[in-house]
């Protein structure tokens, strides 16, 4: 049947997150909503905004990607802002973004002394080594420290092959496993400049370099906070019509005939199966879960932890490029974690919040339901450790929160791939799923362009070819 032909339908969308929400939200703006014979709910296995999209960092660019979604996405934030009073109900705001290179020079565990700056070759450098002169020798406790335990209490056992030398010091601990956050457009971008001087919270006398996202008209950076922008387009689709059903964890999409027939779930309150009858559409907007229901979708989850800081800064997303000694360690730590170049990323927010987000860790699966993910603390605390090694304000800062997420990830054969926004083989099962750590700023177009498919069969805002389910048989 012509999906852009009136008639009565009960669009079932799978997912509270950004995703599903803005779904939502266009799909009772579209004008062929009508809400006498169109009825919309979403179900949601925990809470609106429970998985990344309310511990995200909430950051919007013109530089993001990809670009078949980003510009309207980004226009689209700000229209919403205009009509919804975001400034005040979710923080959206304009502001800079620059990328430091920093070295940090001392002794010891947490400690460093000021230094001139001096030439570097580049802030995006990923692997940047501390010379030779630059290392320092550390004490023999500290030596001890990173010697198995084992070993530690056995006298006979600690001779000059078990204590680590210099070189061993140096090249303990892994890589820094970047966010993918810049792409290789996104770092062309980047322009040399100075720091700030309204960049206070940076201590300039470890800066080496600073570049700005400077090219006009293609580096325009804006931010919202992602949980009160999520929960705000739920409220406003609830105020629609939208039906929200929380706590209820789908299991089964039900086909007949080639066609979405039901949604089965479970409802987690009462332990309780439910089934969903008359179903014409659903969306899969699970996340890092799409999977869980359509295999084929190949969308799985990568954790990354984050911190907030209670501090009033200036506005301004900062990334970072931070060289360490090469004896420090974060001083709850044991064992050297990273090789000495870290790269947190730090978003100054309105409300006296200062969010960080640190490095990808698939080392722990994607468990069931977003309410059940682990927060590695000692990994949050080596965030606020590296950061407080630039900036003396935020080392001061209350903590206020330590979380966990999983980004979802579209993978195809050795790589991540693009988000996947549209229909699939089977009719009225629709994916807008696999947006990174770019969910929240493409949540909009998504939701925009899902609406334009369920409605009129096509995308009309946006050519998203290239996000075409079905290109990867799904």
């Amino acid at each position: 049947m012509d999906s852009r032909m009136p008639r009565p339908r009960h669009i079932v969308i799978i997912g509270g997150g950004i995703i599903g929400t803005t779904t939502a939200y266009y799909l009772t703006r579209h004008p062929s909503f009508n809400p006498l014979i169109h009825h919309i709910t979403i179900v949601e296995a925990t809470a609106i905004a429970a998985g990344a999209s309310g511990k995200a960092g909430g950051l919007l660019g013109l530089w993001a990607y990809p670009m078949c979604l980003v510009p309207l996405s980004y226009r689209l934030h700000a229209e919403l802002a205009a009509e919804h009073d975001g400034a005040t109900r979710w923080g959206y705001r304009l502001l800079e973004c620059g990328q430091i290179a920093a070295t940090v020079k001392g002794k010891g565990r947490d400690s460093r002394s000021k230094a001139k700056s001096k030439a570097r070759r580049s802030t995006s450098s990923k692997t940047k080594q501390v010379s030779h002169q630059e290392r320092v020798l550390v004490s023999r406790q500290e030596q001890q420290e990173n010697i198995p335990p084992k070993l530690c209490n056995d006298p006979a056992a600690l001779t000059s092959e078990t204590l680590p030398d210099q070189e061993r010091l140096q090249s303990e601990g892994k890589d820094w496993q970047k966010l993918p956050k810049q792409d290789d457009a996104a770092t062309t971008l980047m322009r040399q400049s100075i720091l700030p001087a309204d960049l206070n919270w940076i201590d300039s006398e470890l800066v080496e370099e600073y570049a700005e996202m400077g090219l006009a008209g293609y580096t325009g950076t804006a931010q919202v906070h992602p949980y009160q922008f999520t929960t705000s387009m739920a409220n406003l689709a609830n105020s629609a019509g939208v039906e929200i059903r929380l706590n209820a964890k789908v299991t089964k999409i039900g086909l007949s005939r080639g066609s979405v027939k039901t949604v089965e779930y479970i409802d987690r309150v009462t332990e309780s199966p439910r089934t969903m009858l008359g179903v014409t559409d659903v969306v899969v907007a699970a996340g890092p879960w799409t999977s869980s229901l359509l295999p084929q979708t190949k969308v799985e989850g990568l954790r990354a932890h984050s911190v907030i800081f209670e501090a009033d800064v200036t506005p301004y997303a900062v990334f970072t490029n931070i060289s360490l000694p090469a004896n420090w360690m974060p001083p709850h730590r044991r064992r050297r974690v990273h090789n000495g170049q870290v790269d947190p990323e730090i978003y100054a927010r309105p409300g006296r919040e200062v969010y960080a987000c640190g490095e990808c860790d698939p080392s722990v699966p994607l468990p069931e339901t977003a309410d059940l993910v682990e927060v590695d603390e000692a990994q949050c605390d080596d965030m606020v450790a590296y950061i407080g090694t630039v900036s003396t304000i935020l080392k001061a800062a209350p903590v206020t929160a330590k979380q966990a997420c999983y980004m979802p990830r579209h993978m195809r054969p050795g790589q991540e791939s693009t988000p996947i926004v549209g229909g699939t083989a089977v009719e009225g099962l629709w994916v807008a799923a696999g947006h990174t750590c770019w969910g929240i700023q493409n949540g909009p177009a998504t939701g925009k362009l899902m609406s334009e498919f369920i409605f009129e069969g096509a995308a009309r805002s946006a050519d998203v070819a290239e996000l075409d389910p079905r290109q990867f048989g799904i």
